[in-house]
């Protein structure tokens, strides 16, 4: 029998870490998009038509994973290192 808190450990990753991890992949895009010459329109639904994916993907992910440590490392780390990316592309000029 698996522990509740373990349950809800995986649940809470997969909902608020697969957030973060989200936003940090959106706003990398939109960052990368401008970069590339896209207008503001274009890289925002570029951004959010990949998401949905990339939600997904890391909301099954970290039922999968054989440790919820890793999950949250991983999600949590991984939004915060790509929201620091983009904010920083996006503050350097082009």
């Amino acid at each position: 029998m698996i522990p509740r808190a373990a349950i809800v450990s995986r649940v809470l990753a997969a909902v608020a870490g697969g957030w973060l991890f989200a936003w940090g992949f959106v706003v990398l895009c939109l960052a990368l998009g401008r970069r590339a010459g896209l207008s503001w329109a274009d890289a925002q639904t570029l951004a959010w038509l990949l998401v949905f994916g990339v939600y997904v993907t890391t909301a099954c992910w970290s039922f999968c994973a054989a440790r919820a440590a890793r999950v949250w490392l991983v999600l949590v780390g991984g939004g915060l290192l790509m929201t620091a990316a983009g904010w920083g592309l996006t503050a350097l000029p082009a």
